[in-house]
């Protein structure tokens, strides 16, 4: 326990100091002097100290739809996280997770495994051919020279036919990219000249899009996924008002001022990442499915609470802006996935 003095004055504002707070700014009056253990205990005493600021807003954000909104709206705010921090938080958390964990890789089938089916089919073609020429061997009297011309001129043509079934294998994999370039061939260059038609008064968009159309298929896929990596977040972010402009318009009339709108935005959209980011770690099927129908029914029953509107109102309601955010969503990450094309040859 510490046992310096309590000063005076606060150090921050210079207002008379008369407890462990400063009546003005709200700063300790008793200061420590910065320290690992200092910095550790201010971060999580934001979320897992004694007051229980997180778990007590993650029960409510998860299990009681729409009562964290209804709690800071009435003025009950330092019990429970900031709903941008809250926001950030879990955003963060998804966006990392979904890094580290998405994207499958794709596995192609192995050339040991096509030789093993290879070997399938021309093995009991070779033991079958073997076969009938020891059996004719031992039944058939014995061969003049024209007969043995006959009998090599058959095991040469016997042999020639197991050969093809290999090559034919080798053939068809070497033949594969030229009936697909021919077969597509026309595309890539009707797809360059359209947009260099779209494009011909930005040079820099014409020549990111050259760039970006000259690698190939794997990498262009890599350049997308880059860019909804590093983009997508903050795109998303910036959607939190036009989520709050549609219920504005949703809810004329209600009385609602738009920074209430963009509390709900805040925590709603707090709750999806939440669930997003479970669904990432559980592959169980039963548990995803009890997700989902959680994370459908979670934002209409919380409009109800908030809003307090009827079942059919506000089953309407959340259809209108379903679809319209749904559509700025879309947008988003089509304009995050265009910055990572503009990053190309950066």
């Amino acid at each position: 326990m510490s046992t310096a003095a309590t000063p005076e004055n606060c150090a921050n504002c210079e207002a008379p100091l008369g407890g462990h707070y400063c009546a003005n700014c709200g700063q300790e009056a008793i200061l420590h002097h910065a320290s690992t253990r200092e910095f550790l205990h201010e971060f999580i005493g934001h979320y897992v100290a004694l007051e229980g600021k997180l778990w007590g807003s993650l029960v409510r954000l998860l299990f009681r739809p729409g009562l964290l909104t209804n709690e800071y709206i009435r003025g009950r705010r330092v019990r429970f996280v900031q709903p941008l921090r809250l926001y950030l938080s879990f955003s963060v958390l998804f966006f990392a997770l979904l890094k580290f964990t998405g994207g499958a890789d794709v596995h192609v089938g192995s050339n040991d495994e096509d030789d093993a089916q290879v070997a399938q089919v021309v093995a009991p073609a070779r033991k079958m051919a073997e076969s009938a020429a020891e059996q004719q061997t031992k039944m058939a009297p014995p061969l003049d020279a024209e007969g043995v011309r006959s009998k090599l001129a058959a095991e040469a043509a016997i042999a020639d036919m197991v050969k093809e079934v290999g090559p034919s294998k080798n053939k068809a994999q070497s033949e594969k990219p030229k009936v697909i370039q021919d077969d597509h061939g026309d595309k890539p260059n009707d797809r360059d000249e359209f947009f260099d038609d779209k494009l011909r008064d930005w040079p820099t968009l014409r020549h990111q899009w050259h760039a970006f159309s000259e690698l190939p298929g794997d990498q262009q896929w890599k350049a997308v996924q880059n860019g909804l990596y590093h983009y997508a977040p903050y795109a998303i972010f910036c959607l939190m008002p036009v989520f709050a402009m549609i219920l504005k318009v949703l809810y004329l009339g209600s009385g609602r001022r738009f920074g209430e709108h963009v509390l709900f935005a805040l925590h709603t959209n707090a709750f999806a990442f939440f669930i997003f980011s479970v669904m990432l770690l559980v592959h169980f099927t039963l548990a995803r499915f009890v997700l989902w129908c959680w994370l459908i029914g979670y934002l209409p029953w919380a409009m109800r609470r908030v809003y307090h509107s009827s079942r059919a109102g506000t089953f309407a309601r959340w259809t209108v802006l379903m679809l319209f955010y749904l559509m700025a969503l879309l947008f988003a990450l089509l304009i995050a996935g265009g910055m990572g094309i503009m990053t190309v040859g950066h």
